[in-house]
């Protein structure tokens, strides 16, 4: 791998995610010339997390403006500020959001390829097409896959669908979808005690997406005493929760929003880690930790990180299939242990931040010296 890349970079987000941001700031390290992320505001009422810029410590930020355009399958964005951002930063190699719901970066690719300069589309794959003019969708997806000079795929399931979709394989790189640091302490020691209930973990904003709902009620047809199940966020969903985990008389705890050691404490406490619906981030965190998992399938950066030998990949909405994942997990705490210690190497040898920003830095660097042909086609330069 090379440790940096000589040359100026931008990047553009729809809106700067905190988690992201140690990743833009180790990416900047290595960056001889700097690097500068654009980013505009979330719309009204989305529940995504927004991060700070001021957060950067070592990236530079552009501000955008973000213009939210119709609601659910047909949201568009378009970003103003672009073009007077790309001639104030005037990047040597420029990286966006692989989403033809950004209406607006056809303007920044368009302005990059005058120059001859590469543009870089990074992304978590292919979702399945929801109802409502697919072919069109599809045929929209196409040529927005096809624009960029080279891919960064966030799995190695993205990769292979883009792949599919008619992109070269020498135009596809891998860079591990990562929010957690590479451990730099060894994997918590845990009780071997068997007289207490497994301790199950959940971490996460309480929205209906994160079907915590469905862990409740899978949790409470397991033999009584055999868990405590510890609910660590905050949201909406919250209240409805607390009174149906009344209702089914499980043992369970609403911790509330913990960070820094608080958290910390949580994870090198619990025996599982559980992700019954939307998200993913909070999984790799837990694996830090040494924790085994039970995930549903859902973005696909769960195809790297969950295997038979660190835990548990269940379908979307399946109760049953959760069900069935708990019990397996409650038959043998050493079992367990086992399963953790591989998630810890997971994160602490191949999927972490410092590995992804060092992938990102390898793609520059492949791509430095090539001088474009034909849109999406790249020649070496003697």
């Amino acid at each position: 791998m090379v440790s940096a890349y000589f040359g100026r970079v931008g990047i553009i987000q729809r809106v700067l995610s905190p988690y992201r941001i140690p990743v833009f700031d180790l990416i900047a390290n290595d960056c001889a010339d700097g690097l500068s992320v654009a980013s505009g505001k979330k719309a009204v009422g989305e529940t995504l997390e927004e991060g700070d810029r001021r957060a950067l410590r070592v990236a530079q930020h552009g501000e955008l403006l973000n213009h939210h355009l119709f609601n659910g399958r047909y949201y568009l964005c378009w970003q103003s500020g672009i073009i007077n951002w790309l001639n104030e930063w005037n990047p040597d190699i420029l990286v966006v959001e692989a989403n033809p719901r950004l209406i607006s970066t056809i303007q920044a690719i368009t302005w990059m390829h005058k120059r001859d300069r590469p543009v870089i589309g990074h992304g978590l794959g292919v979702m399945p097409l929801t109802p409502g003019f697919k072919s069109l969708r599809n045929w929209g997806r196409r040529a927005n896959i096809h624009q960029y000079d080279a891919i960064i795929a966030y799995s190695s399931l993205a990769a292979e669908q883009y792949s599919k979709l008619g992109v070269s394989c020498k135009r596809i790189f891998v860079a591990y979808n990562a929010v957690a640091s590479q451990p730099n302490s060894p994997m918590p020691l845990r009780t071997r005690d068997t007289n207490r209930p497994t301790r199950i973990l959940f971490v996460g904003r309480l929205l209906p997406g994160k079907r915590v709902d469905m862990l409740l009620t899978a949790c409470s047809r397991l033999p009584a005493g055999s868990l405590e199940l510890w609910i660590v966020g905050e949201g909406p969903e919250r209240q409805r929760l607390e009174i149906q985990a009344q209702k089914l008389k499980s043992t369970v705890l609403f911790c509330g929003d913990m960070r820094g050691q608080a958290l910390r404490n949580v994870f090198c406490e619990a025996d599982l880690f559980v992700l019954p619906g939307l998200g993913g981030l909070a999984v790799q965190e837990a694996m830090s930790y040494g924790l085994p998992v039970i995930v549903a399938d859902g973005d696909g950066t769960q195809f790297d990180l969950v295997s038979k030998e660190n835990g548990w990949t269940i379908q979307p909405g399946d109760i049953n299939a959760l069900e069935l994942s708990l019990r397996e997990a409650l038959k043998n705490r050493d079992r367990l242990r086992l399963m953790g210690r591989h998630s810890y190497h997971i994160v602490k040898e191949k999927i972490n931040i410092e590995c992804m920003a060092s992938s990102f830095i390898q793609v520059f660097s492949d791509l430095k010296g090539t001088q474009r042909t034909n849109l999406g086609q790249t020649k070496l330069v003697a």
